[in-house]
């Protein structure tokens, strides 16, 4: 009978309960919260690398004939300086110049690298997609790309390190080829 009555005792109190719904509920919520955070820091990064590597394309398409390097150099320190209040120490990036031709063949005029973006071989072939090759026939493209490896914060919602990329297309401004000098 006493134990029947331990239990009964046991049932009916309530002190506490707060406590233990609070000790079950803690680790999920601060997953919770440190994923969001983990979340919105990577997609502003990405956001940010967008914005650097659309900069860069942007710049180099309103170039008229020729573009002397050290004006693209300008070009992609001021690009990279988008990336602020983040780091761009890590950030690559790697503008490119490609011909199509009246048969929508590619091919790489000119390309420069930055920060350890591997330009592309000149005469190699690009892929475009299709629709911009149709739109470009006989005419240039500029494309610009940035890549930056996004490390997390804490490691808990992305274990580990993975690389944000983007790549733009821009056609020159005034129509013709655009010579790096």
């Amino acid at each position: 009978m006493s134990f029947k009555r331990l239990l009964r005792t046991f049932g009916s109190q309530d002190r506490g309960i707060a406590a233990v719904e609070f000790a079950l509920i803690l680790p999920f919520m601060m997953l919770l919260y440190i994923g969001s955070i983990e979340l919105s820091s990577a997609v502003s990064v990405d956001k940010r690398v967008a914005v650097a590597a659309g900069a860069l394309g942007d710049l180099v398409a309103r170039a008229d004939t020729n573009l002397p390097v050290a004006t693209l150099n300008d070009y992609v320190t001021a690009s990279g300086q988008t990336m602020a209040p983040y780091t761009n120490s890590t950030l690559r990036q790697v503008v490119t110049c490609v011909h199509v031709d009246s048969s929508g063949n590619t091919d790489v005029v000119w390309s420069k690298g930055y920060n350890g973006g591997a330009a592309h071989s000149v005469g190699a072939t690009y892929a475009l997609p299709t629709d911009l090759k149709s739109l470009s026939l006989d005419s240039y493209v500029i494309v610009s790309e940035a890549a930056m490896p996004y490390a997390p914060l804490f490691g808990y919602a992305f274990k580990s390190t993975f690389n944000l990329y983007h790549e733009f297309f821009y056609l020159p401004r005034y129509g013709g080829a655009i010579t790096l000098t």
